[in-house]
């Protein structure tokens, strides 16, 4: 049951005011402006100087890019930039599980009663989050790591497993911010934005990815599959909710899963018995790539 009332008791004016109006912004137009303007390319002259700026303005280490900035031909493809060869080494033990993305901890536990927790007590449904109820309780009582995206992290989402990629769930749904702030202030945020799910079988078990897109992101890509680009017209047009692939595809820990055109948050969740996370307290920071526990 939503702990909605107990929140909004505890909110400020402020925060009160803030959720009011994002509830009635138009998100979906907001993020397709955002997303437009981040596509186009920048003129020649300027381009370093303005993602240089661009980069200061929200820490992002430019030295790990792998290209010079001058490269880049705009926003977008700035900020869905890939890393310099070793900058993210993937663990090498035999039976690690790495972090899919660079980020800030939102939480880390257990999927108790089908329910993962958003923030300080607010829950929502496993269930409801990957719209599968037959991987929802294939996960039941394994454990799972939330984390957020913020514009200075890398925004590429890789496997924090050795697996075959089995398929993926697309689930639209709004755009909210996904910032600490508005977590706490959106009860059930995570299974209310639009999100893209993989689903990964392997010796670990099966694992869930979820991209959870918010304001801003003009759309999530897969690169195991050329088809999907959540917010392309064609992918709209066709509204393919599902797929479960014939053949599998083999994915490697640490290897690409997708892409997200501005940020947002993952949420991995592991089959229970399979896979023993570490401690991560919400705050914490991850680095795609390190070992954030093991298989069993």
């Amino acid at each position: 049951m939503w702990k909605s009332a107990k929140l909004m008791d505890s909110l400020s004016f402020t925060d009160r005011a803030a959720r009011a109006i994002w509830r009635i912004v138009p998100k979906g137009t907001l993020s397709g402006a955002i997303g437009w303007g981040a596509r186009r390319q920048l003129p020649g002259p300027l381009r370093a100087g303005l993602l240089a700026r661009f980069a200061s303005n929200y820490g992002i280490e430019v030295s790990e890019a792998e290209k010079p900035l001058s490269e880049y031909q705009g926003f977008d493809d700035f900020f869905t930039r890939r890393l310099r060869p070793g900058a993210r080494p993937i663990d090498a033990g035999q039976d690690a599980v790495v972090s899919p993305a660079d980020g800030t901890v939102v939480d880390c536990g257990t999927v108790t009663a089908g329910r993962l927790i958003q923030a300080k007590g607010v829950f929502f449904a496993l269930s409801e989050l990957l719209a599968d109820e037959g991987a929802a309780t294939r996960l039941e009582g394994g454990a799972y790591l939330i984390t957020y995206l913020s514009p200075r992290d890398y925004h590429r989402v890789h496997s924090p497993v050795d697996g075959r990629v089995i398929g993926w769930n697309h689930v639209p749904g709004s755009l909210f911010s996904v910032n600490g702030k508005s977590v706490l202030r959106e009860p059930g945020l995570f299974t209310r934005n639009e999100r893209f799910v993989t689903f990964i079988q392997g010796a670990a078990g099966l694992t869930a990815v979820v991209m959870v897109a918010a304001v801003g992101v003009g759309h999530v890509t897969a690169t195991y599959d050329e088809d999907v680009a959540t917010h392309d017209a064609r992918f709209v047009r066709a509204a393919v909710r599902r797929r479960v692939y014939d053949t599998p595809r083999a994915i490697a820990r640490g290897a690409e899963l997708g892409i997200f055109h501005l940020g947002s948050t993952t949420i991995a969740i592991f089959e229970p018995g399979k896979v023993a996370l570490a401690p991560h307290e919400p705050g914490s920071s991850t680095r795609m790539g390190a070992s954030m526990g093991r298989v069993l």
